[in-house]
Order: structure tokens, then sequence, then C-alpha cells
């Protein structure tokens, strides 16, 4: 028996002794925004012909799939033609008019969609037209403006679409409402997930310089803007995270600026200290009681920091300044926290301390990574855009046991929910499990 068979034997063993109960998958990064999945019977094991339950067709998108019982929900953008005189908002940095060389398609006309799926069957129960037209800002050439997931109570189902707008939907495809605030995303499109909060859909709404950054709730009812705080950073992509700290729950941000914390009911500051000095793409970790902001372009950089009523003296508990990528966010699961760089390079760092279990381990291929890992069963899956899911066994000594493959390529985030991995190739949603 090889040494990933005995591995495998041994969680099965585990999972036979627990009880057995299926998760859904309500949001970006999945229960509690971290990644991590608590099912059991994940399949570890697969290829185009072996363990795919279905394999479904969808039109073009970044955003992954999130699932509720048998509902799966995604998002998707189709790009039409040119449309004459179309152009993105102008941007003006240091006082100059600038124009990122990687800024394409807002002379195009766009269809942003919502799709509702049998997550059973992967048949596509509806399919909804939610914005029309051109864009208010550009995209980056390897983004998508279908970035964003989606997020959902098990009632209603909330998309976003950056400056072309958040939309409610019912389980069977009625528009609830929709609000729709432009804002200028340097002409890199959209990057940041909602987030629901008892009432509230919240989102982080950066931009540009951060003259005009904010944090917004609305009402999930109405849609109804319930507070709105402005926020002194630039630009960013990043996801919020609740965090439960000992008298209070607070909506932690990633920022270049500052890592800020606000009471997510009302919107008010809790808390600020510094922060990544970089690209904020990238959702912060909560776990051993902090809340980790990591960012990779143009520097490195990973701040541990205390949550709740702390001293400023005390808030940051550890930095490092390796080991992190552009895009893709990190892993906080179990004892360990892991930093994957575009290549899918591992270091290992111990959560509490930041003292380094090791570094530099690779992937067995050459590898790019845009989708962020995931991990359950003692295992993460780090998918990247070749299609190749690396199984990276956790715990302080490296070793990937496994690798699968989809034949496809991969931009976005896996699924786990139902016993079954789901996994959005650029063309395909597979549905990999029984």
């Amino acid at each position: 028996m090889t040494g990933f068979n005995r591995f495998i034997t041994a969680v099965a063993v585990l999972a036979a002794a627990s009880s057995l109960s299926a998760e859904n998958w309500p949001q970006w990064r999945g229960p509690g925004s971290q990644g991590i999945s608590s099912e059991h019977n994940v399949p570890t094991e697969w290829s185009p012909t072996k363990n795919v339950a279905w394999k479904t067709e969808l039109p073009s998108g970044h955003s992954s799939p999130i699932v509720w019982n048998d509902r799966l929900f995604v998002t998707a953008a189709i790009e039409g033609d040119v449309v004459p005189g179309a152009k993105a908002v102008g941007h003006i940095v240091d006082g100059q008019v600038w124009l990122h060389p990687d800024s394409v398609a807002a002379d195009r006309k766009h269809t942003l969609k919502v799709l509702a799926l049998d997550a059973r069957t992967g048949i596509v129960l509806w399919e909804r037209t939610a914005y029309e037209g051109t864009v208010y800002d550009a995209r980056h050439r390897r983004s998508s403006f279908a970035g964003p997931t989606a997020v959902t109570d098990g009632r209603m189902v909330y998309a976003y679409f950056g400056p072309e707008g958040l939309y409610a939907y019912d389980f069977s495809g009625r528009l609830a409402w929709k609000a729709i605030e432009k804002f200028k995303t340097l002409g890199l499109g959209t990057g940041t997930s909602p987030v629901l909060f008892q009432d509230l859909v919240i989102i982080q709404r950066d931009e540009d310089e951060g003259k005009a950054s904010a944090i917004v709730a609305y009402d999930k009812e109405s849609g109804r803007q319930v507070w709105k705080t402005a926020r002194p950073v630039q630009i960013s992509w990043s996801t919020p995270v609740l965090v439960a700290v000992a008298n209070r729950t607070e909506l932690v941000t990633n920022g270049t600026e500052l890592a800020i914390a606000y009471d997510p009911a009302t919107g008010k500051e809790l808390w600020r200290t510094t922060g990544v000095e970089s690209n904020a793409i990238h959702t912060p970790l909560v776990g051993k009681g902090l809340v980790i902001v990591t960012a990779g372009f143009p520097e490195k950089k990973v701040i541990a920091i205390r949550a709740g009523d702390v001293s400023k003296d005390k808030r940051v508990a550890w930095t490092y300044a390796k080991g992190t990528g552009y895009v893709v966010s990190n892993i906080l699961y179990g004892d360990y926290v892991y930093l994957l760089t575009d290549a899918g390079i591992v270091t290992c760092l111990d959560a509490e301390t930041g003292a380094v279990q090791y570094e530099g381990t690779r992937p067995p291929v050459a590898s790019h990574f845009m989708g962020s890992p995931v991990a359950f069963g003692g295992l993460i899956a780090m998918t990247s855009e070749e299609g190749d899911t690396f199984m990276l066994k956790a715990g302080p000594k490296p070793e990937i046991v496994a690798t699968n493959s989809i034949d496809e390529p991969v931009y976005s985030s896996a699924a786990i929910a139902n016993g079954r991995i789901y996994l959005r190739g650029e063309k395909h949603l597979f549905a990999i499990g029984k």
C-alpha cells in the first residue's frame, strides 16, 4: 500500500467514526469565508473521465460557484461587439491622466448573467440577465466582469458586478431589487465579493486613489442603503471577513494603507492598524485568535493582527515578508498558514507565531495559479490555471500526495458541498464525486 493510500484510508476511518452532515458553500471561500470544508467523503482522486458526476457547459466568468442544498449559483460575463464611442471612465493617478496598459473591453457591449443549476444533476434551472450594455470602467485583460462570487442565505442569492450593480434574486429567479452605484476600478475590474451579516449585504467598495473609497451595507430585503462609511485607503480587490471576538462581531478589511475593523451592524470603525502596503487582493485569514492580512505585489506582506479590544502596541502579533502571490488568497488550516505564490510555491508558517515550518515546496509540474486553495480531510487542494489540482498533505512537512486534472483551464476557486468538489473551468462546470 502506498503512503498516499495509507493516508486516505486513515482519513476514511476517521470520517466513518464521525457523524456525517452535508455543509453548504454559501459565499466566496465557503463557510466562514476561509476556504475550509468540514464535509467527509469528499473525493481525492479524479480525471476528465473518472469521478465526474456531471459536467455542464457555462458562459465565461471567473466567479466561483456557491451551493445551498440542491441549488448551485454562478455569474457570467459575455463580451459582445464593439460599441462606437464607448470608453472607460478616466483615471487620475498622482495628478496625471493614467491608463493601465492591461485595461481592456470598455469599448464593447457586455451581458452580465446569474445562473442557477441543480447541484445534483448540473441542469440549468434558470438564467437571468442582470445587466446588458457598455460598462463604466475597463477590466484587466486576464480578469472578468463576472469576477465577484455571489452569496446566498438559502432564500435569496445576491450577485455583484461592481459598478454595474448588486442584484438580489429569489431561488425561482425573480429579481427582488438592484442597487447600482458607479465607482472607478482603476481600469482593472472588481474583485471583492458581497458578505452577509444578519439583515445586511455588505460590500467593500474601494476605488482608485481612495478619495471616494467606502464600505457599504444594504438591507437584504429591499436593497435600501443602511450605512456607508468612508475609508482612507486606495483601491482594493479584497473581500472582508466577519470575526467573532469576546463581546462582538467585527468586520475586518484588508487594505493598502490600513487594515480596518468595523461594526458590521452600523459601519462604525472599531480599530485600525498598518496595512499591507501593496495591492490588497487576498481575503484575510482567521484563526488562532488572529486575523492575518496578506499581499503579494509589489511587496510581499503577511501581518498577523489581534482582533477585539487590544492596545495599539499589541495589535500586531507577528509579520513575515516572503512567500505570497499576487492574486491567490492564502489559507489557514489547523495550526498552520499556507502561503502560495502565483507559481504554486508553498511556504508553511506556524499560525500563532509565524515561525517558518518549510518553504519552497513546488508543484510537480510548472504551473500558474489564479484560483485560491481549499481544504478538507487533512488535504489542501490547489488548482492551477492548467486545470491540475495538487493535493498537499496538511502539516509541518511538505508532501504533495496526488495530482488530479479536469483537462481544462481554471481561473476560479473550488466549492465543496454535498460530498462533491465543484470546479469551474474555462467552459464547463464540473461536479466531482458521486
